[in-house]
């Protein structure tokens, strides 16, 4: 086993944190492979898997031909042989042609083994928008993962847990989405993988901000948003509550329902399309456990019921800081009718 160097905490990107992640677990486990389009040489469209060719070769980090179904088809044959292939899909509608491996096999491999064949695999989904990208590469996809049995589902939103949810998808025998957003890739922390308890545990939710007023539920590009929105509220006589979801599935329906049982009110924000998106399945999950509890409806505030829109109008399709007030404003007029 290769000894990993201790870093010291420093500032660092979500890009470089995933990168630490990735190089730490192919440092450990000589089973770990990197592989998608222009992962090697290239380093991958946002760099996140540079320089990894180049300490690990092009056999461990390797670039494939633009072919998503071979690729992830590939990676189930080597998870299968007792590899740990960590796929990257360029962008989050390029996954789309890989969909049936993963619904038909990826999902359902230990199932159809009766628990004999786990694939411990992770594909990595750049999505969301925020970064004035084109229709096929803004998507949030996460709607369709969430709703496919078998997959683990997780999302970062922070630097600390772009490296640590990572490491413990890497980790996982079971197969894990691991969606990235990508307006984030250049935000910056102080950070170190060196810090108490670097690995994010998977299903666990964090309270982001306590409030007292209403809770505001979220996970990956949605967090930065909701705590601007959380401060502005502030001046306006609110105190909100900011919970991080971080997995999406396994849900934390303990995390999520503590903080609404305190405030009595909810709000759900994501970039997916609000019909048929996460959302739904949240608030309603949130209804079933704390009914009792809720002063007035669980509002959700997400994109619109429309393709992702032309570059130049996504900052009205994206929920904003205004939408999730108004969202606030209605909470209160709701609980007083």
């Amino acid at each position: 086993m290769t000894t990993v160097a201790k870093v010291a905490a420093k500032p660092a990107t979500m890009a470089q944190a995933l990168q630490s992640a990735m190089r730490d677990a192919m440092a450990e486990d000589p089973s770990v492979h990197v592989m998608g389009e222009d992962v090697g040489t290239l380093g991958g469209v946002f760099r996140v898997t540079d320089g990894l060719a180049k300490e690990f070769g092009e056999d461990r980090c390797t670039d494939t031909p633009l072919a998503e179904a071979g690729i992830l088809g590939t990676a189930v044959g080597m998870a299968m042989y007792g590899l740990r292939p960590v796929v990257e899909m360029q962008f989050d509608a390029f996954a789309y042609p890989a969909f049936e491996q993963l619904i038909s096999h990826v999902a359902k491999m230990r199932n159809r083994t009766r628990g004999a064949m786990p694939l411990p695999m992770v594909v990595r989904v750049p999505y969301g928008g925020g970064i004035g990208g084109v229709e096929h590469h803004s998507d949030s996809s996460e709607a369709y993962y969430m709703a496919t049995p078998g997959l683990h589902v997780v999302t970062p939103a922070t630097v600390a847990d772009a490296y640590g949810l990572l490491r413990a998808a890497i980790a996982s025998d079971d197969p894990v989405v691991f969606l990235e957003p990508k307006r984030l890739y250049w935000s910056k922390a102080e950070w170190s993988p060196d810090a108490p308890d670097p690995v994010a545990p998977i299903g666990r939710a964090v309270v982001r901000r306590t409030g007292r007023s209403a809770t505001l539920i979220t996970y990956g590009p949605s967090l930065p948003v909701c705590l601007e929105a959380a401060e502005a509220a502030s001046a306006e006589g609110w105190d909100l509550e900011v919970v991080d979801l971080r997995s999406l599935v396994p849900f934390d329906d303990e995390t999520v329902c503590a903080s609404v049982r305190r405030t009595g009110r909810a709000i759900v924000v994501h970039e997916s399309a609000g019909f048929g998106g996460p959302g739904g399945e949240i608030a309603a999950r949130v209804t079933e456990r704390c009914f009792h509890h809720l002063e007035a409806p669980v509002l959700r505030v997400a994109g619109f019921d429309i393709p992702y829109p032309p570059p130049m109008l996504e900052r009205h399709h994206l929920p904003g800081v205004d939408r999730i007030l108004d969202a606030v404003a209605r909470l209160q007029w709701e609980a007083q009718s």
